[in-house]
């Protein structure tokens, strides 16, 4: 399984790269006289364990208010919590042995424009003794919605999740809409997009190439809208509409989202965990 990790590992930091120069190559394009944004890259490390990871933030830019596209690899031993939240998963071994080791790309970006659309992506692999699984999913959150956008993001997932199972996509996206729904507002942090976690269909090259497949879709899902918002006009209000949606977000990401959790209980760089929190935000 070592080699398998590598390639996982190296993969996700392929796709950074990827994003990253995409992103600074839409700064370039972008609208007004301010300079384009560019990546502040960090490198962080995990505690007292192993591993780290590369924090890469641009706030400020012309099409980008904050992004955020974080790599990391990292391993060790659970903590007592963890590891427990982990055997009430069911994962083999967990009660005995807590040593892991995970992997994966982690995004999110909010906008400038209020018409250009919040959106996140992740991809990850997790190993411990007695299990592998794959992760990650991409959904869209915008503060003002435009059906063709939510087509769009939605069409190119579906195309890329077909391939590979042909309940894939309705599955997902079904757990998508279960996931990033916010109880204690009865609502949905954005429009959906695709979720999955635990894959271990017992062929791991079919599920790396899965899991390949919803991080090679997330730019042509993206980008596109990204690109066509960025110059929108927009009003006092649509930029009032816009903070409070990004309070949603931060209520989501810091009470419900299991990746918050897990990189907080497990030692990791705590800005790079909470680098999915916007820049500003408003609350009624």
């Amino acid at each position: 399984m070592q080699t398998e990790r590598s390639q996982a590992a190296s993969w996700f930091h392929e796709l950074r790269d990827r994003i990253t120069a995409a992103f600074e190559g839409l700064e370039d394009r972008g609208p007004g006289d301010r300079p384009a944004g560019r990546f502040e890259v960090t490198p962080t490390q995990r505690g007292e364990d192993g591993g780290g990871g590369i924090m890469s933030v641009m706030r400020g830019g012309r099409v980008f208010e904050k992004v955020g596209v974080n790599w990391s690899e990292v391993h060790g031993t659970l903590a007592p919590r963890a590891q427990a939240a982990m055997a009430a998963r069911g994962v083999p071994g967990m009660d005995s042995d807590p040593r892991f080791w995970a992997s994966g790309i982690s995004l999110v970006a909010h906008m400038q424009n209020p018409h250009a659309p919040a959106v996140h992506m992740n991809t990850r692999m997790f190993w411990t003794p007695g299990a592998w699984w794959f992760g990650g999913g991409a959904d869209l959150n915008p503060c003002i919605e435009y059906a063709e956008d939510t087509a769009h993001f939605h069409a190119t997932l579906r195309d890329a999740c077909t391939p590979h199972g042909a309940d894939y996509y309705d599955r997902f996206k079904a757990w998508a809409d279960e996931y990033f729904f916010i109880p204690h507002r009865g609502r949905a942090r954005g429009v959906g997009g695709v979720f999955y976690d635990d894959l271990n269909t017992g062929d791991w090259q079919a599920d790396f190439a899965f899991t390949r497949a919803v991080g090679e879709a997330f730019l042509p899902a993206f980008l596109p809208l990204a690109e066509a918002r960025m110059a929108q006009k927009w009003t006092d209000a649509d930029k009032d509409a816009q903070l409070i949606h990004r309070g949603l977000y931060a209520e989501y990401n810091l009470v419900y989202d299991r990746g918050t959790k897990f990189g907080l209980e497990t030692g990791h760089n705590a800005d790079a965990v909470l680098m999915s929190l916007p820049p500003l935000a408003k609350w009624l």
